[in-house]
């Protein structure tokens, strides 16, 4: 984060609405690019990873505009209490995306912040991402753990929690 301070333009956080779908895509889009994956199945899994108008009546769309562009987004929305070991309120970030240009810089950090706040004020307990293997590091960076896998069929393998209170 210190990075990006450091450069003095102090990146802005805020709710996207449906004017923002078509740079929001261009962000996930990118940021699906950078991934570790196949071309292949980069192409092939990009139809679901785009949101649309509908997703905005139940995800809480999170954009940063950074020098001048929509850099980075993050998307919530609460979670199945059943999900976790304890049934708890809490938020799912449903996704994380920043521009390959802007990676390492501390947004994606301020994104997981910024939602962690939200969560707090919401009285929820923590947060759960349910990450691609490329991006464990990252989460494990900001104080997430790796929840035990109970049920192989229908539990995500990289599912992690962080308490918020």
């Amino acid at each position: 984060m210190a990075a990006v301070l450091s450069r003095g333009v102090a990146p802005r956080i805020r709710q996207a609405g449906g004017y923002d779908l078509d740079a929001v895509n261009a962000v996930v889009e990118a940021g699906v690019r950078s991934w570790d994956l196949p071309e292949r199945v980069k192409r092939l899994v990009m139809p679901s990873y785009r949101y649309t108008a509908a997703d905005l009546e139940h995800l809480d769309l999170r954009v940063l505009e950074f020098e001048g562009e929509l850099a980075a987004v993050a998307a919530w929305e609460p979670l199945a209490p059943e999900e976790l070991p304890e049934p708890v309120p809490a938020a799912l970030l449903h996704g994380l995306y920043v521009r390959p240009t802007h990676h390492r810089r501390g947004l994606g950090t301020l994104l997981v912040e910024d939602g962690a706040q939200a969560a707090r004020a919401a009285g929820q307990a923590g947060i759960l991402v349910r990450a691609q293997a490329g991006a464990e590091g990252f989460f494990a960076g900001r104080g997430f753990t790796r929840l035990p896998v109970r049920d192989e069929a229908r539990d995500y393998a990289a599912r992690l929690w962080r308490p918020v209170s």
